[in-house]
């Protein structure tokens, strides 16, 4: 599941925890020697302040710049709102960094493969994540980058790097990759045989380990959950953090079941809520933030799956309202909405009423907010949803005008099968990959 696809940005993680004064002598008898015959008691000479020394970086020749580096933290940033502290920043420099060298490494051995990412590429790719995941057209997406210190330049590198790599894994490690006719048919017959029990959508943050590393990748990782805690984008860091193949699409693992997750894992999913973060999870060579996205039962048909038809009335309310009297209006707007009879009536009522009134028929159950969904499973046809709303955005309420619940559910198909196994063994060739690749380096720091 894990794989090297993304950045390692926590090898050697523990230059950033170690304390760093000239001529400071460390004794710790229980640090294990790993085979490099270490010293049990030895004296660092000299400053190490990584926050100054690898500012910059040249690897292979390439050169990393302090503004590449600033650059990327900036989306980091702005996916936190803003609200990320000195020593966060200070953190997450160190990692981006290390992201960007592997990034570099990446393209370094695209090209020299002879596997070159169209501009053309880049940008469709640009302009797609511009208007599916920030609802902006290019100009406007640009605009909002530069103002937040970031540059339309550092995304598109990522964006050719993911590109890159993604080709290069297919050329040199995909074509070796072989799943048997009769793996895939016993995963079907496990399916079936589950029908009913329930699987999981998971997003995952995953960070490799070993013994010398892990105490201060879990600290790492902690200070990660308390930003997406605190409202962070799950996705963004995923996409900038995570090295597991699924960082591109921003953690997301697809549906899975418990028995095709490590124990520690399926142990923690079976637990959670969904919307709930928990972690760091240890997991064989490293931990995991995991992030449940949804949850429904296997091969059968999932009622949030249903497709409504529905109106929306809402009210808003005039600037400096007081909550007295923002309470008042909401709680005649509901007495009213309640005695609507039917949709029919709805747009009779918006107007007595001076509710602004919208129609939508093509709205799944689970796109709902979780809060409402329950709410809205409850009603009947013509019936509406209790009000809901802020003195910011006004009070509305939602009519069921009709329901097409879904059918049953049907197992993935053969292919799908295949392509999941596939890509899963694609995803441990490329650890050891990137890993050959960083040792092969050869990286000056600045």
């Amino acid at each position: 599941m894990k794989n090297a696809s993304k950045m390692a940005i926590l090898t050697g993680a523990l230059l950033f925890g170690a304390s760093s004064l000239s001529g400071q002598t460390v004794a710790d008898e229980s640090v294990p020697q790993a085979g490099l015959n270490i010293p049990e008691k030895l004296t660092i000479f000299g400053e190490n302040d990584p926050n100054v020394r690898r500012a910059t970086a040249v690897v292979n020749g390439d050169i990393i710049t302090g503004t590449d580096v600033g650059h990327r933290l900036a989306l980091i940033v702005a996916a936190n709102g803003g609200e990320v502290s000195d020593e966060e920043r200070n953190r997450l420099r160190l990692q981006v960094l290390r992201n960007l060298i592997d990034e570099t490494l990446q393209i370094q051995e695209a090209e020299a493969n002879e596997i070159v990412i169209a501009s053309e590429e880049i940008n469709s790719t640009f302009d797609q994540v511009a208007r599916q995941n920030f609802k902006q057209d290019l100009d406007a997406f640009d605009q909002y980058l530069r103002s937040r210190g970031s540059s339309s330049d550092t995304l598109k590198r990522q964006i050719k790097g993911e590109l890159a790599w993604s080709r290069l894994l297919r050329r040199n490690i995909q074509p070796f990759i072989n799943v048997g006719d009769e793996e895939v048919n016993t995963i079907i017959e496990r399916l079936n045989a589950s029908k009913g029990t329930t699987e999981y959508r998971i997003g995952e943050i995953y960070m490799s380990a070993n013994q010398e590393t892990a105490e201060q990748v879990a600290v790492n990782m902690r200070k990660i959950l308390e930003q997406i805690r605190g409202g962070g984008s799950f996705v963004a860091y995923a996409r900038q953090f995570s090295e597991a193949s699924t960082a591109a699409t921003g953690g997301d693992l697809g549906w899975v079941r418990p028995a095709q997750l490590p124990q520690s894992l399926a142990e923690t999913a079976v637990q959670m809520q969904i919307g709930q973060v928990v972690g760091p999870v240890q997991v064989p060579g490293g931990f995991s933030i995991l992030y449940l996205i949804d949850q429904r039962q296997i091969l059968t048909a999932d009622p949030r799956n249903a497709l409504l038809s529905l109106k929306q009335l809402a009210i808003s309310f005039p600037e400096g309202v007081s909550e007295a009297e923002a309470t008042a209006n909401a709680a005649a707007f509901a007495e009213a909405t309640q005695n609507i009879k039917g949709c029919g009536a709805a747009n009779e009522m918006a107007n007595q009423i001076g509710a602004s009134i919208v129609d939508n028929d093509q709205v799944r159950l689970r796109d709902l907010p979780g809060p409402l969904q329950g709410t809205i499973a409850q009603l009947q046809i013509g019936q509406a949803s209790p009000p809901f709303g802020s003195v910011e955005e006004g009070v509305r309420v939602l009519i069921l005008c009709g329901r097409d619940d879904p059918q049953s559910a049907s197992a993935p198909s053969f292919d799908q099968i295949m392509s999941q196994l596939e890509n899963e063994r694609v995803n441990k060739r490329a650890q050891i990959y990137l890993r050959d690749l960083r040792r092969d380096a050869i990286i000056e720091y600045n």
